[in-house]
C-alpha cells in the first residue's frame, strides 16, 4: 500500500531532521488562523483598552511575530529559517464573541513555513489569554489550523479544497 510518507521518520522509525540541502530555494507562504472565544464583557475591555496588562491586540501581534521567528527552538525538527515576512492580524468578532487571529509567514527557502504560521497564531492566542485571564478564566482557544500554503514541490494547498 503506497500513500503519504512521514518525512521526519527514518527507515528504523527514529525521528530525524529532513535533509533539504538538495532542494531549490523557492518562495513559500503559509497562512494559519485561530480564535479566542470570551465573554462579551471581556471583548469590550480589549476594545476599550482597559485590560490591566495593557494593549492586548498589539502585544498578541508582537508575540506571534516573535514566536514565528523562534519556531525552530520550540518544535524539535523544524529548520531555522530566515523569514522574509510575518504578518499577524487580530480582529474583534462580536459573533464569537472574541478575537480572530491570522498569521501569514513568507520565506525564500528550501522548506515551508506552515509550522511558523501555526506557531505564530498559537502563541498570539495564548498571549491574549494571558493578558485578560484575570477578567475571564473561561476563555477558549479554538480552531487553530492551517488555511493555506504555497510553494515548494507540493505547490498550493487550501483548507477549503482539502487538496
Amino acid at each position: 500500500m503506497s500513500g503519504p510518507t512521514l518525512t521526519h521518520i527514518d527507515r528504523t522509525g527514529a525521528a530525524n531532521m529532513v535533509d533539504v540541502s538538495d532542494k531549490a530555494a523557492t518562495s513559500r507562504t503559509a497562512v494559519a488562523e485561530g480564535a479566542v472565544v470570551m465573554r462579551p464583557e471581556t471583548l469590550a475591555l480589549i476594545r476599550e483598552g482597559d485590560a490591566k496588562k495593557g494593549d492586548v491586540i498589539g502585544t498578541a501581534r508582537l508575540a506571534g511575530i516573535m514566536a514565528a521567528k523562534r519556531t525552530h527552538e520550540l518544535i524539535p525538527l523544524c529548520h531555522p529559517l530566515l523569514l522574509t515576512k510575518v504578518r499577524l492580524t487580530c480582529e474583534p468578532d462580536d459573533a464569537l464573541p472574541g478575537l480572530r487571529l491570522t498569521a501569514e509567514v513568507k520565506v525564500q527557502g528550501q522548506t515551508g513555513v506552515e509550522m511558523e504560521a501555526l506557531t505564530a497564531v498559537s502563541v498570539a492566542c495564548l498571549t491574549v489569554y494571558d493578558m485578560v485571564k484575570a477578567a475571564d478564566r473561561g476563555m477558549r482557544i479554538d480552531g487553530i489550523r492551517l488555511l493555506s500554503k504555497d510553494g515548494g514541490k507540493s505547490g498550493q494547498w487550501r483548507a477549503e479544497d482539502g487538496a
